[in-house]
């Protein structure tokens, strides 16, 4: 396996920049899977770590990279310039540092989990040339080596094939000798996905339909958050939304690998765990505000999402007692 080297930047004396360091206090909870940002012009880097305290994750950018972060679970941000990108579980988005340093940092107290692509700007310029015209901006800026007014991008939701893509890229299906070649090809394939923004006019009726859903899938995640307790049924979110049920089902599936039932009591889940660690709702009362009536079935729910019954969270969970 190739890892990221520790070079220096290209600018005629800088000091060699690391990120090593950066990934220190989490130990086994930085791998670098494959590249290196160096030599092959991009990285594929997997994080998995509980941050006791808040974490600053943007001691890690490469100076000159433009990176993309896949998050699956934990909350963080990348600010630079009055812009800030948020990232919550489940979601995408870039950034470019140049030379100057962005901030970025990951909350305390919980469970991170994420996949990182850095992408060299002289790797990006080789692949992606000729492509300029449908380019994110941050992209393009890199590329031309020039000043962009926004550091990073906009958030996406990740879809069940890219969270699919990320258990791939962990166990990647095929022999040592063919794992520069197709390590490579997943690493252009994301920059394609993600980079690219073709003005509206030119949108490809394929990526239109997948936004389309997407948007969809947000307006289902918005109004179950609206009332965890008393949810809409299927039948209303349809209305709400302007489809038909059965398609409203079927999107939702496709996008985010599980069902709106499922999603819905993730999100319980999560409320009720934010409540008891307030310290101001005991277990009942928690599990009234989510919409549980029966104490059984909400410790039974709430073991299989945490790892621990609600009566001993937070300070028995896997993670803390690991």
């Amino acid at each position: 396996m190739n890892s990221p080297t520790n070079a220096a930047t290209s600018r005629p004396g800088a000091a060699p920049f690391t990120e090593a360091a950066a990934w220190r206090d989490v130990g086994k909870g930085w791998q670098p899977l494959f590249g290196s940002f160096h030599g092959a012009g991009y990285s594929i880097e997997w994080h998995d770590f509980f941050a006791k305290r808040e974490f600053d994750w943007a001691a890690s950018f490469h100076p000159g990279c433009v990176e993309l972060c896949l998050n699956l679970d934990g909350h963080g941000f990348v600010e630079s310039r009055g812009h800030r990108a948020d990232f919550a579980p489940n979601t995408a988005g870039f950034y470019h540092r140049q030379e100057e340093s962005l901030a970025g940092r990951r909350v305390k107290d919980e469970q991170h989990q994420f996949l990182t692509v850095e992408f060299s700007c002289p790797f990006l310029a080789k692949h992606l040339a000729g492509m300029e015209s449908v380019l994110h901006p941050i992209a393009r800026a890199a590329i031309k080596n020039c000043p962009c007014e926004h550091v990073t991008s906009s958030i996406v939701r990740l879809g069940a094939a890219q969270q699919q893509l990320i258990a791939t890229l962990r166990q990647p299906p095929v022999y040592a000798a063919a794992q520069p070649l197709w390590y490579q090809c997943k690493a252009l394939e994301l920059a394609v996905t993600f980079l690219l923004q073709p003005p509206p006019e030119q949108e490809m009726f394929c990526s239109r339909q997948q936004r389309l859903a997407q948007e969809r899938v947000d307006q289902v995640v918005f109004l179950l958050n609206q009332n965890l307790a008393e949810p809409p049924t299927l039948e209303e979110l349809g209305k709400k939304i302007g489809c038909s049920h059965f398609y409203l089902s079927r999107i939702f599936s496709a996008q985010t690998g599980h069902t709106i039932t499922q999603h819905l009591r993730q999100l319980r889940m999560e409320h009720a765990a934010e409540l008891l660690k307030s310290g101001e709702y005991n277990v009942t009362e928690a599990a009234l505000e989510v919409g549980y009536n029966s104490l059984s079935h909400f410790s039974a729910a709430f073991h299989e999402t945490f790892g621990c019954c609600p009566g001993l969270y937070p300070l028995k969970t896997p993670a803390q007692k690991g």
